[in-house]
């Protein structure tokens, strides 16, 4: 446990350390984060706008964003220690691939929802004006995607910092010693320094603020202008009905004029298109080309992923015909109930989240000062590792809260932030003639809520809701199942605790280790294709802004 103590001139004295070991960490974290950003926007376009792609690509996604990190990151150790003995690029190119696991689902999720729920007169206006490839991407796909790749990037660096910890402390295992604030963090715990520890913070949070306002709120304030609106540019009102609302006369005028006007863009749309008709050009020599390398390159990637899948389907085989200790055969029993109990946990720990993420997401987006002030509040908190302070304060509050409470609490922290900023986004980008339209009927209050604001973000709550769990999923490693040093444990039965103790037995766990990812990755498909799936479908069929 951390001790008390340590003057403002002992942690002066680590300050440099703390700040040399940040930079370590900042850039992996921006590597992982342009990696992630490429893949969302190449992996999210293409199961958006490809129909085979998409039943392949987003079964695959759910299953990859819902494995826990944690569980196969060992392995990735190993590989990469014995491709790269003695080398710094090992461990480090690891720790990058777990930041970017942990940051790239929930963006890819964002890129493909924002596509899906792309309005049909904005798809017909642009096959009217003859947009296609590069074009079409640059003037209208991306566009459509800047508001909620925004909010998830912010979320994305909250889940990076949040694994960058356990990232640099199972790094550090290896032959080859990995600096950073996760770490560092790490043996400043391990070690009692108070002083040291407190440094750490210190810096980590300066480095958190400083991208909170200098980077994530003047992009904010960018992506509000890509919402779906016929206001023009700067008369676009607020999301959510405020109190300072104009006369209905006003309004009035308002919705016949825009009426008039769509009237008229709809019986020019014919003779436009007529003025655009152009002859087919045929198939030229470069475009035969893209194709075969497109389906060449489609071919090797297939190629890969079977010959993957084949590696770990034998790698499987040969742990289970070896064998198995007593001690294992009795852990291996207690999967079903595990998983049934970690299934519990994080149900709980979601209907807790759900429950203060909405109503404060609500809050931010129709109150300018809450917006102001609260908002960096809540960017800053959620960017903070809680991996770093888990050690320092849940074994504090263990006492009070039991186990079975500090794991929910542990569950809360990793999945809250997916939905805050998924709903928060879908709130900002409501179209405010919905708003008007609402106002003019006189619906307000729960009845606004329930039949304007919650069908509006409803496909935002479903992208959320699935990033959380994935988040859930995830956090089980940690939460159920912490240590500190040898004396103090926080151990409750689940799927992630058997996770756990499968890797720190080594090879004589593996058995037990696949046996309980093999059930956590059959239960999450089971959850995505018998309640997400429908209910994803349902959102971006029925909830559309057309």
């Amino acid at each position: 446990m951390v001790s008390a103590g340590g003057g403002l001139g002992g942690i002066g004295a680590y300050l440099p350390t703390a700040v040399l070991d940040t930079s370590y960490s900042f850039v992996r974290m921006l590597i992982a984060y342009a990696l992630s950003l490429g893949f969302a926007l190449g992996y999210g376009y293409y199961a958006a706008t490809h129909r085979g792609g998409e039943r392949v690509m987003i079964p695959v996604l759910d299953i990859l964003q819902s494995v826990p990190i944690l569980g196969f990151f060992p392995f990735a150790i190993a590989v990469l220690a014995m491709a790269t003995p003695g080398s710094f690029v090992g461990p480090n190119f690891a720790s990058v691939f777990l930041i970017f696991t942990s940051m790239a689902w929930n963006m890819v999720f964002g890129v493909y929802e924002s596509l899906k729920t792309l309005p049909a007169d904005l798809k017909e206006a642009a096959d009217t004006f003859g947009l296609r490839g590069i074009l079409l991407f640059r003037r209208v796909l991306f566009p459509a995607t800047v508001n909620r790749l925004v909010y998830n990037s912010v979320l994305s660096w909250t889940a990076g910092w949040f694994f960058l910890v356990e990232a640099e402390i199972f790094t550090t295992g290896t032959s080859t010693s990995l600096s950073g604030i996760g770490s560092y963090l790490s043996y400043a715990a391990s070690d009692g320094n108070s002083a040291e520890f407190l440094a750490g913070i210190l810096v980590l949070v300066l480095v958190i603020a400083i991208l909170d306002f200098a980077v994530w709120r003047p992009l904010g304030r960018w992506a509000e202008r890509f919402r779906y609106d016929t206001t023009p540019a700067g008369e676009a009102s607020e999301a959510l009905p405020g109190r300072d609302a104009s006369g209905r006369i006003r309004r009035a005028t308002m919705f016949v004029t825009r009426g008039v006007r769509t009237g008229m863009a709809r019986l020019s749309t014919p003779f436009v298109q007529l003025a655009l008709i152009r002859a087919r050009p045929g198939h030229t020599a470069s475009a035969r080309t893209r194709s075969l390398v497109y389906y060449l390159s489609l071919g090797a990637i297939l190629v890969l992923l079977w010959l993957l899948l084949i590696a770990l389907g034998v790698a499987i085989f040969d742990v289970f015909r070896g064998p198995i200790a007593s001690t294992e055969q009795h852990d291996i029993a207690l999967v079903p109930l595990a998983m049934g109990a970690s299934i519990l946990r994080v149900v709980a720990a979601y209907a807790i989240c759900l429950a203060i993420a909405l109503p404060l997401a609500i809050q931010v987006a129709r109150s300018s000062l809450a917006g102001r002030v609260g908002l960096p509040v809540i960017e800053v908190v959620a960017s903070f590792p809680a991996t770093a302070l888990f050690p320092v304060i849940i074994f504090g509050l263990v006492p009070f809260l039991t186990p079975e409470g500090a794991a929910i609490l542990m569950l809360l922290t990793g999945m809250i932030w997916y939905l805050f900023f998924n709903l928060l986004s879908g709130i900002r980008a409501v179209p405010p003639d919905l708003v008007e339209a609402a106002h003019a009927y006189g619906v307000r209050g729960p009845r606004f809520l329930r039949r304007v604001l919650l069908p509006a973000t409803f496909p935002a709550l479903i992208t959320g809701s699935i990033t959380a769990f994935g988040g859930g999923w995830n956090t089980l490693i940690v939460a159920e199942y912490l240590s500190l040093g040898q004396h103090e444990q926080l151990s409750v039965l689940g799927i992630g605790q058997l996770i756990d103790i499968g890797t720190n037995l080594g090879a004589s766990g593996y058995a037990l280790l696949a046996v309980a990812l093999l059930t956590l990755v059959g239960t999450v498909v089971a959850i995505n294709e018998l309640i997400w799936k429908p209910l994803y479908r349902r959102a971006v069929t029925q909830y559309r802004y057309d």
